[in-house]
């Protein structure tokens, strides 16, 4: 009877041996891997940067956020990866899964998730009163309008997988900063769109400069945005600049942060000379402000 008791003890501790060795394993594994998220808030609007450091040699690392792919890029330290990822402003309250899966040289991978609380934001409404044509189009001008919208979302869908900002963002005017990102607004009493950027009021003809570093990918005169430029700054984000009277800048050029890339105007659906500073991200619409405070 000793004799069974004892082949039976060690069998089960050759069997919690083995399980305790595959358990260390695991946490081994999951080791390889360190993800941060830095944000200014978590309101519909805001960015989430998220940052992934690997001690071993990836093929490529990918986050998932509420049904949008991101593919984390280089940044500027090569151990280092990176993705923004946009909150849009009509994103709903709720818990919502960050979803970061590295695959690693080997052919493994890891999946790791990380929980944000996206919390409800009130913002404020404003009646404004403009040229009737920017309510009510003329029938001339629908399918322009149509071209211009097809046009802007294509843009929007680039994904270049490098980071090609320098450093912290800054703002491109230096006018009176109007805060009325998503300000829900009535032209001639009419609903439209929430607010998609931030407003700079600043005399006519005052220089506008590149807030990041990037590439222009459009620079065009738009119904609505008047004369438009858009910088391209790598992992699908992009800042908007409209309204403006003049281009410094034609499509292709690569732009230093701080390069001046136009001057300050009232074209397109205005009440008077200003810059809309805008920012997207894989198309959602984001507070440009919540970028000036992330550290790049």
């Amino acid at each position: 009877m000793r004799k069974i008791i004892c082949v039976t003890v060690c069998v089960l501790c050759l069997v919690c041996s083995w399980i305790f060795c595959k358990t260390q394993q695991g946490q081994t594994n999951s080791s390889k891997i360190t993800v941060d998220l830095n944000f200014r808030a978590l309101y519909p609007g805001e960015v989430v940067r998220v940052t992934v450091r690997t001690s071993s040699p990836v093929k490529s690392i990918q986050a998932q956020f509420s049904g949008e792919k991101y593919t984390l890029g280089t940044s500027a330290n090569p151990e280092e990866y990176l993705a923004l990822i946009g909150l849009d402003l009509g994103l709903k309250p709720g818990s919502y899964p960050i979803v970061i899966t590295p695959v690693y040289a080997d052919g493994h991978h890891e999946r790791v998730v990380k929980e944000i609380l996206v919390v409800a934001k009130e913002f404020p409404v404003k009646k404004l009163w403009v040229n009737e044509k920017y309510v009510t189009p003329p029938p001339e001008v629908l399918n322009r309008i149509r071209e211009e919208s097809e046009l802007i979302n294509a843009i929007y869908g680039i994904y270049s997988p490098r980071w090609m900002g320098e450093g912290p963002f800054i703002v491109p005017s230096t006018g009176e900063v109007v805060p009325n990102f998503g300000e829900r607004r009535f032209f001639n009493n009419q609903p439209r769109s929430p607010h998609s950027g931030v407003d700079i009021s600043s005399p006519y003809g005052s220089p506008i400069i590149a807030a990041n570093s990037g590439t222009v990918v459009l620079v065009s005169h738009l119904y609505y945005a008047g004369k438009t430029v858009i910088i391209d700054h790598g992992l699908g984000v992009f800042t908007l600049y409209l309204h403006l009277s003049e281009f410094r800048v034609k499509r292709g050029d690569s732009v230093e942060k701080g390069d001046i890339i136009g001057e300050i105007g009232a074209t397109g659906r205005v009440t008077g000379p200003h810059l809309h500073w805008g920012v997207k991200i894989k198309g959602n619409r984001i507070d440009p402000f919540s970028l000036l405070y992330l550290d790049f």
